[in-house]
């Protein structure tokens, strides 16, 4: 080949085969047993030429890929690299994988639970941590080269995505950032945001799937194809269509659609077949199929935790074994392995041996409520082929390296804590982009359960829309406002904020805002013809006529604050044990007050009393449930029927409890009927001055007499809505321009009233705020000022702590909390007395929390839990009391432990409260809680 090129060419290919020989991208490729994809090895050089990198490719593409290259470089050339990833899980998974790869003298792991070699030149750690570090000027970011943030669109998360933008912003210039994400749909526009604030930085995208992934609809004993190809072009298949069609059509009277005759007995029963086939298979029904045709191992989505161990139960009594003997023997041995530390009176407190029997069967769930130990041996029997059917949350598909070559989804609605939403098509894609493993299979699948009234259409819009756009959730808080403050000042503090992501998107919206504004001025002009008036100023009558119909609002809407603060202060007298009829809501009808939510010695006219909107009584309905009402179950005055004793032995949380009292409720005033609101018998605007002048105005008006008066009319109403739609686009564009160095400016006033900031100094208090850096960081900093933990044992301290974590998962789950007696139930107190404080003074500062900045109220409903198992009670007691799963008993425990570490820094060195929160932690961190997550 060479012997026909010239000279010249011959140069060339010597001079590239010398460059690709120095390249540290050959030995590097030499590593792996397959030949890199394009957009990796695209990627691996632009990290070679000193550029950062956005990768951004679909899940399972291989993408680390590059994470692990900026690790190789980063060790070839004596500098550091540090492994960030959102969750301490993917965290360990990466530790692991590495660990093989380097060795663990070479690899080091900080998650907050766990502290393996932090010294060493590869670091894998949560996000928190490395923004910590930042804040702290640790000395480990010394020779810090590069920093791979896996998982990078967890920016977005309401929650936690600050604390990605924080570490890009405040990592040293001299730092290669590697960015690796899912699939978005704005990934240009979030690399322009990383070329500003990071330098030349390299955005890759890959569409491609390495395992091409179909879609399917199981209905009955068929699995349907989505889609077919038909000339070319991908359409939805059309026996799925004349499917729904047929489900939508009613089988008796059918007609003939030709001709709109009775349909002939042999047409009917061809109909009857046809229908018999449409039905929603059982779970176990499902895996058996998947089964049968080979396309196991596979993760069933269920939106419910419940229903993930409920179809593990419903596959072991169908009978369901997916392995054999050999291979029920390894899962026990690496299951015993793997759970040995577990004392075995805490066993059955978990439902080992249930758990164990599915695991045999390669049947198991996995979701938060699970045990964490019990979670990572699901996950590693699952990637050893051991384990074939797992029912999962959705939270599986957020960075656990765990394909498989099917996936199925129940249903295409979940709950979002609120109501039952649609799936969107980003988390349609998270979700089925865990089909088909890479180097195992030739395709993956993604399966659709049949579902009554389905839309094949809808489905396919859902399978083929790539939308999954990055938006950013970042809101300066407390903690950062200090921390910024101490090493940058104020100015220099707001200048970072304004370079983050949040106010860069909002700068680019501003663009086709403004343009949209041009617009609407252009179509102004024209309404402003077409309703002028040559018997006079149209736009004058109009306004006449608009503050006639407000003034007419303005009553209505005084009648309905009247009749609410009628209906509040009737609230208000109520007393346990008053029989009433809730007049509307989920729970209209009868109900026994148990608690009528309003504080002893309060009223509601108090400021700052509750953040509700009045009392919100707790009642047991005719029904036998227990819930905390609003005001919005009240639009009328309520009054007692009559009244009940409520016997002391009652117990809101005792299912039979509940039902006596119930029945006896019934019993007692099943009789009465509802009381309903009086009528009012005259309208208040027919009093009313200002309408009688304003009716006047109007007849005066010369334009009350045009022949055409009511066509200007509606041109005037379309030109006054525009100019309002106008006039409010304006407004956001005033509000768009450095809307977070604005919430900074309120954040800095607030800290400055409190004394935590004095110009662009970092008072004692604010150094102290700077080491807390839990969502209620201010809250725990005033405690600590105001010596409100100052007094409690190690025990109580746990408790109290608790409230800063804690987080019902639902208002269902916040019933009246068990708490600790002594100085913890009056330490609580307190501290639900400094919220209130600082959320009033919030709102003087215009901070709200919708926003994402902000304290929300502490929730005291782990306070019990946390002090029984701090003062050592066992396992079994401390889970039944708490009606919690034993895996959210270990996440909250872990937080707990975390923010008592926080504590103990920033009180007072040598103090009774740092000493007691190193105490409690100890004694929070034991059996269960304290089983190591690394393997």
């Amino acid at each position: 080949m060479t012997e026909d090129m010239s000279p010249a060419e011959r140069y060339a290919a010597a001079r590239l085969r010398a460059a690709e020989e120095a390249s540290a991208l050959t030995p590097f490729r030499e590593m792996y047993d397959f030949e890199l994809d394009a957009f990796q090895i695209e990627a691996c050089k632009a990290l070679e030429a000193g550029k950062g990198v956005l990768v951004a490719a679909p899940t399972g593409s291989g993408k680390t890929i590059v994470g692990e290259f900026a690790v190789h470089l980063a060790l070839e050339q004596g500098r550091k690299c540090f492994y960030t990833t959102p969750i301490k899980a993917l965290s360990n998974q990466k530790y692991n994988d590495l660990v093989k790869r380097y060795g663990a003298e070479r690899v080091g792991l900080l998650t907050g639970d766990n502290s393996i070699n932090s010294g060493a030149p590869v670091v894998v750690m949560t996000t928190e941590v490395l923004r910590n570090m930042l804040y702290a000027g640790s000395q480990a970011l010394d020779g810090l080269g590069y920093v791979v943030m896996d998982e990078v669109h967890y920016l977005s998360d309401r929650f936690r995505g600050a604390v990605w933008e924080e570490v890009i912003i405040h990592l040293p210039d001299s730092v290669t950032l590697v960015s690796l994400s899912a699939t978005v749909s704005n990934a240009e526009e979030f690399g322009d945001w990383l070329d500003t604030v990071r330098g030349d930085t390299e955005v890759i995208v890959s569409e491609h799937r390495p395992v091409p992934l179909w879609q399917h609809v199981l209905a009955g004993r068929r699995m349907y194809d989505l889609f077919e190809e038909k000339g070319g072009r991908r359409e939805v298949n059309p026996d799925l269509v004349r499917m729904a069609q047929l489900e939508n059509s009613r089988l008796p009277g059918f007609r003939d659609r030709r001709r709109g005759k009775p349909m002939r007995e042999a047409d009917r029963e061809r109909e009857r077949r046809r229908r018999s086939r449409i039905w929603t298979p059982s779970r176990p029904e499902v895996i058996a199929q998947l089964d049968s045709q080979g396309l196991l191992p596979a993760i069933t989505f269920i939106f419910s935790r419940a229903g993930c161990e409920a179809a593990v139960q419903q596959c072991l009594f169908a009978g369901l074994r997916l392995n054999d003997a050999a291979q029920r023997t390894r899962v026990r041995e690496i299951v015993e392995e793997r759970t040995a530390s577990i004392p075995d009176e805490d066993l059955h407190v978990l439902g080992y041996f249930e758990w164990l029997e599915g695991l045999e069967r390669g049947i198991a769930a996995h979701h938060a409520g699970m045990l964490p130990t019990f979670k990572e041996v699901v996950e590693e029997l699952f990637v050893r082929g051991l384990v074939k059917a797992v029912f999962a949350t959705e939270t599986l598909a957020l960075g656990i390296n765990m394909p498989a070559r099917s996936v199925v989804l129940e249903k295409l609605v979940k709950w979002n804590g609120e109501q039952h939403v649609d799936i969107t098509p980003g988390e349609y894609t998270q979700l089925t982009g865990r089909a088909g493993r890479r180097g195992i299979d030739v395709e993956g699948h993604a399966v659709v359960l049949w579902q009554r009234g389905m839309d094949p259409g809808a489905l396919a819009g859902l399978a083929g829309t790539r939308t999954y756009p990055l938006r950013s959730s970042f809101r300066p808080s407390y903690n950062m406002a200090v921390n910024l403050v101490s090493q940058f000042g104020r100015h220099r503090s707001r200048e970072l904020l304004e370079t983050s992501f949040a106010q860069f998107q909002a700068d680019r919206a501003v663009v086709g805002i403004s343009r949209k504004v041009q617009r609407n001025e252009e179509g102004l002009a024209g309404y402003r013809e077409a309703m002028t008036c040559h018997l006079g100023d149209f736009d004058e009558y109009a306004r006449l006529r608009r503050e006639l119909k407000d003034r007419e609002n303005e009553l209505a809407r005084q009648g309905a604050v009247q009749r609410r603060a009628a209906a509040a202060d009737a609230l208000e007298k109520l007393r346990p044990g008053d029989v009433i009829h809730v007049p509307t809501g989920k729970f209209a009808g009868l109900a026994l007050v148990l608690d009528p939510g309003v504080p002893a010695g309060r009223s509601h006219g108090d400021r700052g009393w509750d953040h509700h909107d009045g009392p919100r009584p707790l009642v047991l309905t005719a029904g036998r449930q227990v819930k905390r009402l609003a005001s919005v179950d009240f639009p009328v005055p309520v009054e007692p029927l009559e009244r009940m004793r409520i016997p002391k032995s009652f117990n809101p949380r005792s299912p039979q409890s509940r039902r006596d009292l119930a029945s006896a409720l019934r019993t007692r005033a099943g009789h009465h009927e509802p009381t309903r609101g009086r009528r009012r018998q005259r309208s208040e605007a027919a009093d009313d001055a200002e309408i009688a002048r304003l009716r006047k105005a109007i007849r005066a008006h010369p334009c009350h007499g045009c022949d055409e008066r009511e066509a200007h009319a509606r041109w005037a109403e379309r030109y006054h809505r525009l100019r309002r739609d106008t006039r409010q686009l304006e407004r956001r564009i005033e509000g768009r321009t450095n809307t977070i160095a604005r919430t900074f400016d309120r954040v800095y006033a607030l800290l400055s009233d409190l004394g935590y900031l004095r110009g662009d100094e970092v008072t004692e208090d604010g150094r102290r705020l700077a080491r807390l850096y839990g969502e209620l960081d201010l809250l725990a900093s005033e405690c600590l000022r105001e010596g409100v933990w100052e007094g409690l044992s190690p025990t109580e301290l746990a408790a109290c702590a608790s409230a800063l974590v804690y987080e019902a998962r639902s208002a269902d789950d916040a019933l009246p909390p068990t708490l600790p007696g002594g100085g913890a139930k009056h330490a609580l107190g307190e501290m639900v007395r400094i919220w209130g404080r600082l959320d009033a003074l919030e709102e003087e500062h215009r901070i709200n929390q919708a926003e994402g900045v902000g304290q929300r109220e502490p929730d005291l409903g782990f306070a019990w839990a946390a002090y029984r198992w701090a003062e050592g009670d066992g396992l079994d007691a401390v889970l039944r009391e708490a009606e919690m799963p034993a895996g959210d008993f270990v996440r909250w425990c872990k937080q707990l432990v975390d923010v008592l570490g926080q504590i103990a820094a920033a009180a007072p060195e040598g103090g009774t409260v740092a000493r007691n929160a190193r105490k409690a932690s100890e004694k929070v961190l034991r059996g269960v809680v304290a089983y190591s997550s690394v393997g």
